[in-house]
């Protein structure tokens, strides 16, 4: 090549010369290159929020496998949860209750079961918002529950101990129908032959551990539980904005899908829910009636 040649695309002034980019040139190619990642990032954003939504059912999926297993080998009944004259009794009402479905295998019979460690978490929620399970332990939209041991059983090795997560049981199915109080034994759900299986939600993302299938007039969060929600045991800890207005959940039948914020209210929570009360289209629920940040979200 001749010394006067330029390589394709360079700049060059009449008669062969090169010449540089003005300042103008190059603010507007960085406009541009701004411009398109305004408009790409949401989208990837999208993208991955969805990916992390298909590990969340797969997760949920693999629970309901292994729940549905314990539950053909036992008659159809559901587990306990451990009393305190249980070797695996953790100490307090956290050990005892806490772990809900998860605990019932993923600490009783690890051999025969597997470890549940690698599917505790929903991939949006992985982060834990208690590591040293000395503050609160309630989790978040975007944070996974845990831990927590009331004064002077934290257990050593702490390290040993890993109870946490972000998905949490129906309170209504299991544990509740073993107890002598009538209350419990005429709500709960004590086995899977049943009816409606596919309306009955087993365990679900959630910021707690269990969640309080009785109470069907409890109404939702006035405001976004972003990052942290710091109420047990009511539907603060489900009403979480986690897979774009709903969350994911595994049902009766063992089947896994997306349930929508305001459709918490119509599922078939215990055995004698309404599911047509005051926060359903049913029960005459109107979109002025939910919280400002819930209005947008689908009626049901």
């Amino acid at each position: 090549m001749s010394g006067g040649s330029t390589y394709p695309g360079t700049p060059v002034r009449a008669g062969g010369q090169r010449r540089a980019f003005t300042l103008i040139e190059l603010l507007v190619v960085i406009s541009i290159i701004a411009l398109l990642m305004a408009i790409l990032m949401p989208t990837l954003q999208r993208a991955r929020n969805q990916a992390r939504a298909v590990v969340c059912q797969s997760n949920l999926k693999q629970w309901g496998l292994l729940m549905a297993t314990y539950v053909n080998e036992n008659d159809g009944r559901f587990p306990k949860a451990p009393s305190r004259d249980d070797p695996d009794y953790r100490g307090g009402w956290w050990g005892g209750w806490g772990w809900g479905w998860g605990g019932a295998w993923g600490s009783r019979d690890p051999a025969k079961y597997y470890e549940t460690k690698d599917i505790r978490c929903c991939p949006m929620a992985t982060r834990m918002a208690n590591p040293t399970g000395l503050g609160h332990p309630g989790g978040g939209t975007f944070l996974a529950w845990g831990r927590f041991w009331p004064e002077g059983q934290r257990p050593e090795p702490w390290d040993t101990y890993d109870v946490y997560g972000s998905y949490g049981s129906n309170d209504a199915v299991g544990y509740r129908g073993y107890y002598e109080d009538s209350y419990w034994q005429e709500r709960a759900w004590r086995t899977a032959d049943v009816r409606g299986k596919d309306r009955i939600p087993v365990y679900l993302d959630s910021a707690w551990p269990w969640n309080p299938g009785w109470g069907e007039y409890m109404g939702p969060p006035e405001c976004e539980a972003v990052p942290i929600a710091l109420m047990p045991d009511t539907w603060e800890s489900l009403c979480i904005n986690r897979h774009g207005g709903g969350i994911n959940g595994l049902f009766l039948d063992w089947s896994v899908r997306k349930v929508g914020l305001k459709e918490i209210w119509t599922l078939k929570w215990n055995r004698q829910f309404e599911t047509a009360g005051p926060w359903t289209k049913a029960g005459g629920a109107e979109s002025g009636d939910w919280p400002l940040w819930m209005r947008s979200f689908k009626e049901y």
